[in-house]
Order: structure tokens, then C-alpha cells, then sequence
């Protein structure tokens, strides 16, 4: 796999872990628990690192922060 698709690949990710996250804090799993509320920010950040890994501290930050407000708000 290539570096670019790689990423973007990650990022779909980070949009995904992000609509996930959405749905357990406001949707229909209002009720859910600390444990799974902790677990999506959890792979929300493995997936950071990985995306690090590739785009560099800062970029990752950025890229991370954009999808998480796009989709939080």
C-alpha cells in the first residue's frame, strides 16, 4: 500500500472512531459507559499514532483535530 492511501485510509478511520464516539456520547447509547466511552478515545488515539507515524506530530494534530470537530463539532 502506498503512503497516501495509507493515510487516507487512517483518516477515513479517524472519521469513523469520530461518528462512533458521536454515537455513544449523544445518539442512542446515551447510556453508555465510562469503560466504552474511554475505549473509543482509545483507538481514536492508536489510530493518531499510526498517522503520526506517517505525517509527523504537528500534521496529525491537525488532521485528527479537523475530523473531530467536523464531525463533534
Amino acid at each position: 500500500m502506498n503512503m497516501q492511501s495509507e493515510i487516507a485510509q487512517l483518516l477515513q478511520q479517524i472519521e469513523d472512531e469520530c461518528v462512533a464516539l458521536q454515537r455513544a456520547l449523544e445518539g442512542f447509547a446515551i447510556t453508555a459507559s465510562h469503560s466504552t466511552i474511554n475505549r473509543c478515545y482509545q483507538q481514536l488515539g492508536a489510530t493518531q499514532e499510526q498517522l503520526t507515524r506517517l505525517v509527523g506530530e504537528q500534521e496529525s494534530s491537525d488532521l485528527l483535530y479537523e475530523r473531530y470537530q467536523k464531525t463533534l463539532g
